[in-house]
């Protein structure tokens, strides 16, 4: 039970929070400034490609770089949207490898391309629903929650197959992840560009989209607006959820195979998209547009990494680095102008 005195406190805390979808004023300014400086940093990385490779700019080679990304980036956006309404899902590559084992064992049965598809994004909707009902229902941290099942779920994969591999999907599965819809354009990275179109208007243009700004700058207030928080914090997982099963569809036709390691520490990469992006960690900001143009530095950058044979393990050292930088720069600088604003008012 919420009393006077617990509803005052984060209210008088919070309620000076602008609201970000509006885009108004000097937070757009600040917003256009990040999202510029990222634009700056894809420039420099798409330039150092070049520089890397001289087949880079070939629309094949360009076409390939797409691939070191875009099922990441399906699950970047929905997981956007969960981090601005102040949760977070630790467990989607561990969603994916559920999935994609539910879609072998489905294979070995005899399924079709398209009801192996619809597996595994009903294994992924379920896996997300599951984490949002534990946490709603129970009131409990999403990051308690979403580590638990990022155990139970990589677990329960295992205890299937062991150190089997499923192997021989049918030749028509492999479109949906190895697949051209015209030229050098990808299935994959179509669908990834149409899913990014309706994500930003989800989140920027609907009355959904306001009421995830409005949880996560203040749920409390959100709740005695009228909003249902609980039950838009578990669709929200459950998105979550389905778009990891549709990226355990497009990684499992794309390999060919399906091992209980598949997408190991894609969670890390997933997360990382989204605070680069501009999303803040704690909640209430961020936009579609800087998710976007991160997902496209982080490909850039780890497509040049492969370029100069970087070891995977490298690779991952330099995601949590710069995940531990983006998140940590904005807090320390508040700090410095709060300590500088502080000693300027004693001096006066």
């Amino acid at each position: 039970m919420i009393n006077e005195e617990t509803l005052k406190q984060p209210m008088t805390k919070e309620i000076s929070r602008e609201l970000p979808d509006s885009l108004n004023g000097d937070l757009r300014s600040k917003l256009m400034r990040w999202e510029t400086l990222l634009m700056v940093f894809v420039a420099i990385a798409f330039f150092t490609n070049t520089q890397l490779s001289p087949y880079f700019l070939d629309p094949w080679s360009l076409s390939d770089a797409t691939f070191n990304f875009t099922e990441k980036a399906i699950i970047a956006l929905p997981m956007a949207l969960l981090i601005i309404a102040r949760d977070i899902d630790l467990s989607v590559a561990s969603t994916i490898a559920l999935a994609s084992v539910a879609m072998g064992f489905a294979n070995s049965m005899g399924a079709g391309p398209i009801e192996l598809a619809m597996i595994g994004m009903a294994v992924g909707a379920v896996a997300g629903f599951v984490n949002g009902w534990i946490i709603t229902k129970f009131d409990i941290p999403a990051i308690v929650v979403t580590i638990g099942t990022m155990s139970l779920y990589r677990g329960i994969a295992y205890i299937v197959l062991g150190d089997d591999v499923y192997r021989s999907y049918p030749s028509d599965f492999a479109f949906f992840g190895q697949g051209y819809v015209w030229g050098v354009l990808s299935f994959e990275f179509v669908l990834f560009l149409c899913l990014a179109v309706v994500f930003g208007i989800l989140l920027h243009k609907t009355t959904f989209g306001r009421r995830v700004y409005a949880i996560g700058n203040n749920p409390t207030a959100a709740l005695f607006s009228g909003i249902n928080v609980k039950r838009h914090r578990l669709f929200l997982f459950t998105l979550v959820g389905l778009f990891a099963g549709v990226a355990a569809v497009l990684l499992t036709s794309r390999i060919g195979s399906t091992r209980p390691s598949i997408a190991m520490g894609w969670e890390l990469e997933v997360i990382t998209m989204v605070v680069l992006g501009g999303v803040n960690i704690m909640g209430g900001a961020g936009s579609i547009v800087g998710v976007f143009i991160a997902v496209f530095l982080m490909g850039l950058v780890t497509f040049g990494m492969g370029l100069m044979n970087v070891p995977g393990i490298v690779m991952s050292i330099f995601t949590g680095l710069l995940l531990i930088l983006v998140i940590g720069t904005p807090i320390i600088w508040r700090r410095i102008l709060s300590a500088r604003k502080l000693r300027s008012q004693k001096q006066g």
